[in-house]
């Protein structure tokens, strides 16, 4: 059977789904294990998370990886989506990451585990506990999966909690910038063609990631003429309102994740003169990544291709920055943002967990 060494690597499952005739029926499951307790295994399957109650597992084992990325550019991913949403209270464990921004959202009040602590392991999960301690703040850890595997078995064997799965996804922008363009259809007009010089992240309560608010029908197509995404260096008064909508408030510490990043811009679309979409993109990475966050569009207008518009100004403008790729973070339950993203090309590159430290 498996183990918590497993969690984070692909997995098949056999597993009893009912029984005719005195004899038990099968049906086979392959996927990542995100997720292994007493009671229940968690797997991210091709056709989303299955969670298989451990009674009904007639047999599971580790199978050889698909094609995944090597170590080194998990590092570097994780890397460029931090200097993309900066906490301004930081610390250091060796390698290790310390965060902290007044509990707003999840990924910027958390540790990342990769890299050498310069410590044992069990001392440094300490030290992490005992520097969110100091801050007044619950700890919590993002585990990146399977390369913090090791991180995420010692949580386990201490009781610490986890958030659901989130989903690191990647996109060339070429093929993004194409995808989005033929999903959209119209002329530039209709497009809103307004090029400026877009997990997380993370709702304060819950720690889930941004996952762009968009309904089921977030495929249609656009809209009328009439409107329009511009990109901004800053983000206006009225954008931030949405954006503290819809993370319950924005602390100094929220405006400074928001805007301390050299490479920014904030997509503002709007129709008949109101603001209702935003977006956020960063670049960075050594210039390499466009990072986008924060894509919303609001109720009123939503099953009009807002959310494509959107991105699709902001893939342009990381592209003419020179950044090659794209990276979001979106929770594997959030069906329909996942489903969007993967018809504009995204795939998934790899996943984390959220690890919450007990009593809190």
């Amino acid at each position: 059977m498996l183990r918590q060494q497993d969690v984070g690597h692909r997995i098949v499952v056999r597993r009893i789904v009912g029984i005719r005739e005195g004899r038990p029926l099968f049906s086979d499951a392959l996927g990542e294990l995100v997720e292994l307790s007493e009671t229940h295994l968690t797997l991210a399957t091709a056709q989303g998370q299955l969670r298989v109650p451990v009674a009904q597992v007639h047999r599971a084992k580790r199978v050889p990886p698909t094609r995944r990325p090597t170590a080194a550019a998990v590092v570097a991913l994780e890397r460029a989506a931090d200097e993309a949403w900066p906490a301004p209270t930081r610390g250091r464990l060796g390698d290790w990451l310390l965060r902290s921004a007044e509990g707003w959202t999840g990924r910027a009040n958390s540790a990342l585990p990769i890299g050498d602590p310069d410590r044992p392991l069990a001392a440094a999960v300490d030290a992490v506990q005992r520097w969110y301690a100091e801050l007044g703040q619950p700890a919590l850890i993002n585990t990146p999966l399977p390369l913090a595997a090791p991180v995420g078995a010692e949580l386990d064997a201490r009781g610490w909690g986890t958030r659901p799965p989130t989903l690191v996804q990647t996109a060339p922008l070429p093929r993004l910038a194409t995808a989005s363009a033929d999903q959209q259809g119209g002329t530039a007009a209709d497009r809103g063609d307004a090029r400026g010089a877009p997990n997380d992240t993370a709702d304060p309560a819950s720690g889930t990631p941004d996952a762009a608010r968009i309904d089921a029908a977030a495929g249609a197509p656009a809209g009328g003429s009439s409107a329009v995404v511009e990109l901004a260096a800053a983000p206006s008064d009225e954008w931030l309102a949405i954006a503290a909508g819809r993370k319950g408030g924005l602390p100094e510490a929220a405006r400074h994740v928001l805007t301390a990043v050299d490479q920014v811009r904030f997509a503002h679309g709007y129709a008949d003169g109101a603001l209702v979409a935003v977006g956020r993109g960063t670049v960075t990475g050594q210039g390499r990544w466009l990072g986008l966050s924060l894509i919303e569009v609001l109720p009123v207008a939503r099953r009009q291709g807002l959310a494509r518009r959107v991105i699709n100004e902001l893939v342009g403008w990381g592209a003419s920055g020179g950044a090659t790729h794209a990276f979001l973070q979106v929770e594997q339950r959030n069906e329909a943002a996942v489903a969007l993203y993967q018809r504009l090309g995204f795939v998934t590159h790899h996943t984390y967990l959220t690890r919450v430290a007990p009593g809190r």
